[in-house]
């Protein structure tokens, strides 16, 4: 089969596109059809895509109109928005946030982390036989943690989980309505920075205000985590539950062995990287990957799906082996655009599994794998629902 173009959707929901993996073994850098009648350049070795995050030359600047991510471009709407802009700016922002999500700092959350757990648990499973996973478990843990690290009112988050939903779901949802949802929760965060700067809080943003950083920029960092540190973890939780609810076997090996569960969850985020619309840069200038020349102003695409499968990386990349010891993954991507909330993902990640495991041992999928529906081109991988029951 001849790869024409880039798919975004998959067949398989336990797989990449077929035509990824054919790209990794025919042509790693390939020039294809993308969308909107562009050509982007698709790469899908691991080796390559680690040099394409990790030089700024492929520019994450969004207001670029040639810029594969463009598209959701809002004017002055990325500023302190880290994900999408270029150094210096990127790093002054980045350097002083990262010290809030070091390996040592979140490691003191986990007391609360397994408060938030047990609590979206025991409403759960409250006087019920069965639930819907997303709404009562995967969405409530993380944006519970995140709520309370940006001093988000809790009461608050149907209004967010709603409308990062929205923003979330390119493929089903009109433009004008991602429009709206993002005017929504920027304006939201925007209040939320309004009552910071007249009264600072126990939160992230009020030491990133104390640290320099201006109110827009506030801002773009706080409706950045917002969205990212609930959105994506809440789709690997379900991700996560619904692969050993139909895979006992390998829920069995964590029944046994409890302590391969942080080594599960890192094979879990290699095995799905749901980040699908992560690597996608700007070339700046003429460069080299691969083997190809790549020129300025081309379209690339880092398919960290595909290179997290790299056989040369990962011996026998489609099986799901919790011994595998997977940390070089990129499931949170690589480079200085690295995901800053990866120490919390992991964290939260492994709290659910351990609680699910232990308190829920009859958990059961409702419905057959075929009939689960799969976000896709989200920006990222997940459920939509998830119906079990116990």
């Amino acid at each position: 089969m001849t790869v024409n173009a880039i798919q975004t959707r998959r067949t398989d929901p336990y797989s990449p596109p077929a035509e990824h993996l054919e790209l990794q073994g025919d042509e790693p850098v390939a020039f294809l059809d993308w969308r909107d009648g562009r050509k982007a350049w698709a790469i899908t070795k691991h080796a390559d895509v680690r040099t394409m995050l990790s030089d700024v030359r492929f520019s994450s600047d969004r207001s670029y109109p040639d810029h594969p991510a463009h598209g959701g471009y809002v004017p002055g709407a990325h500023k302190g928005a880290i994900i999408a802009i270029d150094p210096p700016e990127h790093s002054a922002i980045r350097s002083r946030v990262m010290n809030e999500f070091t390996v040592k700092k979140i490691s003191l959350m986990r007391p609360r982390i397994e408060e938030i757990v047990a609590e979206a648990l025991d409403a759960m499973l409250d006087g019920k036989s069965e639930a819907e996973l997303v709404k009562e478990l995967s969405l409530p843990v993380p944006a519970m943690a995140i709520a309370e690290l940006l001093g988000v009112p809790y009461e608050d988050h149907e209004f967010f989980e709603h409308n990062t939903a929205i923003f979330a779901d390119s493929s089903h949802t009109d433009p004008s309505q991602r429009v709206e949802a993002i005017g929504k929760l920027r304006d939201y965060i925007s209040k939320l920075v309004d009552a910071r700067m007249d009264a600072r809080g126990n939160d992230i943003l009020s030491r990133q205000l104390d640290a320099g950083l201006d109110a827009e920029e506030a801002v773009g960092l706080g409706f950045l985590l917002l969205i990212a540190g609930h959105e994506t973890t809440a789709n690997m939780i379900s991700l996560s539950i619904m692969t050993l609810l139909d895979k006992p076997d390998l829920l069995q090996q964590l029944r046994d062995d409890p302590s391969l569960i942080p080594g599960a969850v890192e094979e879990l985020l290699r095995y799905f990287t749901i980040a699908e619309v992560g690597g996608l840069r700007l070339a700046t200038t003429d460069l080299e990957i691969g083997g190809k020349r790549i020129h300025a102003g081309d379209a690339v695409y880092g398919l960290t799906n595909t290179a997290n499968r790299d056989p040369e990386v990962f011996p026998d990349p489609h099986t799901i082996d919790f011994k595998r010891g997977a940390r070089n993954h990129m499931a949170f991507g690589f480079g200085p655009h690295q995901c800053l909330g990866q120490n919390l993902a992991r964290l939260e990640l492994v709290v659910v599994l351990e609680q699910v495991i232990q308190r829920v041992p009859t958990l059961r999928l409702l419905d057959p794998i075929s009939a689960i529906a799969f976000k896709e081109w989200g920006p990222n991988y997940g459920i939509s629902e998830l119906r079990v029951a116990w």
